[in-house]
């Protein structure tokens, strides 16, 4: 559509107080979900070709 953007963060400041939990970036919940996502490809890989783990 015209007129609107996609952006990525929101403004921590000015939602800060309307919610309940939020993370600061940088230092966000980014390197957990990448750390969860390795694990999981890991898991998925020794089921693949049945590797004890």
């Amino acid at each position: 559509k015209s007129g609107y953007r996609l952006v990525g963060d929101a403004d921590f400041a000015a939602i800060a107080s309307k919610c309940r939990a939020i993370t600061p970036v940088p230092g966000g919940v980014g390197p957990m979900t990448i750390a969860m996502l390795i694990s999981n490809t890991i898991k998925a890989a020794r089921q693949i070709h049945g590797v004890a783990g």
